[in-house]
């Protein structure tokens, strides 16, 4: 159960901070890495909202979306990558995608073992 917490968490700071670096992007001519936000914080929320179902727990399901979501923050993160030197933002962005594909990655193990 702790290990799902840290995984809704870092989904939590992911939705958020894609949200911020999507909406910073706008107008900077930086319609790719907006897009590719907007899209990171839909997946994240999505994650999030399923891991606080757990009725609705199926471990199908759960571990292909974890790895939506993890293919996702890589991308988001590789892309705010290449920005991160002149946008906080997307550095920031960058981060706490790279945290959370960490996390997931490891609730997916800890789901493999159980």
């Amino acid at each position: 159960m702790g290990m799902m917490q840290e995984c809704i968490e870092a989904c939590s700071a992911v939705s958020m901070t894609a949200t911020m670096c999507a909406d910073a992007d706008a107008g900077e001519d930086m319609a790719r890495c907006a897009a590719m936000c907007a899209n990171m914080a839909d997946v994240a929320t999505t994650m999030m909202r399923m891991m606080m179902r757990p009725q609705g727990y199926d471990m199908g399901v759960m571990q292909g979306m974890m790895t939506a979501c993890m293919t996702m923050g890589e991308a988001c993160a590789a892309e705010c990558r290449m920005h991160a030197e002149m946008a906080e933002h997307c550095r920031i962005c960058a981060m706490a995608c790279e945290a959370m594909v960490e996390t997931c990655r490891r609730m997916m193990d800890s789901m493999q073992m159980a």
